[in-house]
């Protein structure tokens, strides 16, 4: 075999092998070893179990939030609001516990007030027929103002003790807000395939025309999708609050980013009707561990902004890519 057709026979068995990867939906886990894999080598304090389960953790609230970005993606909407969502509900449920509700009923006020949210933008969006882009960023800025006027623009303070363990408590070794994610993505992975509920979703992000014309109760549907999005991003902020001990006015700012960056790099298409919540899952893991990584590597922040932006390219880029195929 000369050297010509050699190089012919490698680029066929690479193509073929790259068309395998995205078959079978690979190129995310791909990815994610490779800067693994990278980082284990650059840096030692990378592959400890001590570090692994701090990546867990901080990855945690931006998986929970990119759970209901899914929901709400797969049907061809956005939800800009999770950020602000996050901080209302938190917000609202730390101010009811300083004031001596008990803990947990406060904490199921915050995931209400979370499922209002997202009821409020699902109303808009089903029934008023609004750009979903539109509804979210208005109420990213109603729920942000919300917010401030809320706490006044100060951080609550003097949460119970026992709250703590809600996000910074563990069991066997593992985080309970880990653990916690794991259980939700893997029902919300399971209601997604394997129901009719999951098949609608992807139905309607297919072509909503087309899912109406069959009978789909397609307002329900996007009203639902933002209600699970609301109630996560509660939950999320439930689990920073528990965390850091304070309720901060400006909690969530940007999350609403890295969450949808989470979906995309996950294979979730920006058009909707493609995608799953374990391609989500990869996804919130390459942004923790690079964000991870490039602290372990003092990388300076701002550099770090500029990288998570082109990351954010870099999602949009190969969605569009695999739309135009």
């Amino acid at each position: 075999m000369n050297a010509q057709t050699a190089t012919a026979v490698a680029q066929v068995r690479f193509r073929t092998g790259a068309d395998w990867i995205a078959k079978h939906r690979l190129g995310p886990l791909l990815g994610f070893i490779i800067i693994f894999i990278a980082l284990s080598v650059m840096s030692r304090s990378f592959l400890t179990v001590s570090n692994l389960l701090n990546v867990a953790l901080q990855t945690s609230v931006n998986a929970l939030l990119a759970i209901g970005s899914t929901y709400v993606i797969l049907t061809a909407g956005i939800d800009l609001s999770i950020g602000s969502v996050l901080a209302f509900s938190s917000a609202v449920a730390a101010g009811l516990m300083v004031s001596g509700t008990n803990p947990w009923w406060a904490a199921l006020i915050g995931l209400l007030v979370g499922g209002l949210a997202g009821l409020l933008n699902g109303l808009f969006i089903a029934y008023a027929r609004l750009a979903p882009f539109i509804v979210t960023l208005g109420t990213l800025t109603l729920f942000r103002g919300l917010t401030q006027i809320y706490t006044a623009g100060t951080p609550i303070f003097n949460l119970p003790s026992g709250f703590a363990n809600f996000g910074a408590g563990a069991i066997a070794g593992i985080p309970i807000p880990v653990i916690m994610t794991l259980i939700i993505f893997a029902i919300g992975a399971l209601a997604l395939s394997r129901t009719t509920h999951g098949r609608r979703i992807y139905a309607i992000g297919g072509n909503e025309r087309a899912a109406h014309l069959a009978g789909i109760p397609v307002k329900r549907y996007l009203v639902a999708v933002y209600v699970i999005s609301g109630v996560l991003a509660a939950l999320a902020g439930l689990v920073l609050t528990s965390r850091l001990g304070t309720a901060e006015p400006t909690a969530g700012t940007g999350y609403e980013l890295d969450a949808i960056t989470a979906v995309v790099l996950g294979g979730t298409s920006l058009f909707g009707g493609e995608g799953s919540l374990w391609g989500t899952l990869v996804g919130a893991l390459i942004l923790g561990v690079i964000g991870n990584g490039l602290n372990l590597l003092n990388i300076n922040a701002f550099y770090q902004d500029a990288i998570k932006g082109a990351i954010i390219l870099l999602a949009i880029m190969l969605d569009r890519k695999r739309t135009a195929h």
